[in-house]
């Protein structure tokens, strides 16, 4: 998941084709000056062609300083075509580096350090990007939040350098349970936001399922003795009209509904609650 992949490589072709332009100059002054020198050597040669016996001579005689003038006029165009030709090369390889860099430097803006997934400040572009990708393919999109379990007593049990080693788990266990086209959000200290492209509610279904059996997996490994991490998720599917703040209420009350019974009232939404989302 590469956030801004497509405008990185509209940026480095911009670039590219206005190198390629100026390469498309240089040759175009590389052909002007060769039809140039050519008419200027018919037109001393011309005069002094004569036929004999079937072949065309020429007499020319040429002064030493005119020879001199040739000769450093084709070794300047030589050295001025090979300058710029190592300067177009040269800013060809600063515009791929400078972007490249750019996108690297744009993408640790946007990913948490501890979890190595998108942070809250990418979380409209990203959203914007997929609300805009399912409204142009009239496909489904599912929103998931995640949120982990009684996080607090983990930090107050075995301490902040095991809670973040907890969250970073947490956040590999989501990972490994989504596709490529799919991303995840550190909504909050301990929240998740997962955005499914191309899936319905019902689909997301099997995303559940699939971090259902990686947490089995994680805490039937004993990673941390005595601690058995537990998540509560709620879904909601997107629909043209809705605003994000609409969509994201609907999943986060259906994820409350999950924590024992407890539900924040944030919206006017209740929607049924889903045993198998609490995993």
């Amino acid at each position: 998941m590469l956030l801004s992949s497509e405008s990185t490589l509209v940026r480095v072709t911009q670039e590219l084709s206005k190198l390629e332009r100026r390469d498309w100059e240089l040759w175009a002054i590389v052909s002007l000056t060769g039809v140039l020198a050519s008419a200027a050597i018919l037109a001393i040669a011309l005069p002094s062609a004569f036929v004999d016996k079937g072949s065309v001579h020429f007499e020319i005689t040429i002064s030493r300083p005119l020879a001199f003038g040739l000769l450093l006029l084709v070794a300047l165009l030589n050295t001025y075509l090979i300058a710029k030709r190592m300067e177009v090369r040269r800013l060809r390889e600063e515009v791929i580096s400078n972007t490249l860099q750019k996108q690297v430097i744009e993408q640790q803006s946007f990913t948490d350090p501890l979890t190595e997934i998108y942070n809250r400040r990418s979380l409209d572009e990203i959203v914007g990007r997929f609300i805009s990708q399912a409204r142009r393919r009239k496909a489904a999109l599912t929103f998931l939040m995640v949120d982990m379990d009684k996080f607090r007593d983990i930090n107050s049990r075995f301490g902040h350098l095991t809670g973040d080693f907890v969250l970073a788990e947490a956040a590999s266990l989501l990972k490994h349970s989504i596709r490529g086209s799919d991303a995840i959000v550190r909504y909050g200290g301990d929240e998740f936001l997962i955005l499914l492209a191309d899936t319905t509610s019902d689909g997301a279904e099997r995303v559940v399922a699939r971090i259902a059996d990686h947490l089995s997996e994680w805490n039937a490994a004993g990673h941390i003795h005595n601690l058995s991490l537990s998540l509560s998720i709620g879904k909601s599917e997107w629909h043209d009209g809705q605003t994000l703040d609409e969509v994201l209420d609907a999943a986060d009350q259906r994820m409350y509904e999950q924590k024992s019974g407890s539900v924040r009232p944030r919206t006017k939404s209740a929607a049924v609650a889903d045993p198998r989302l609490t995993v």
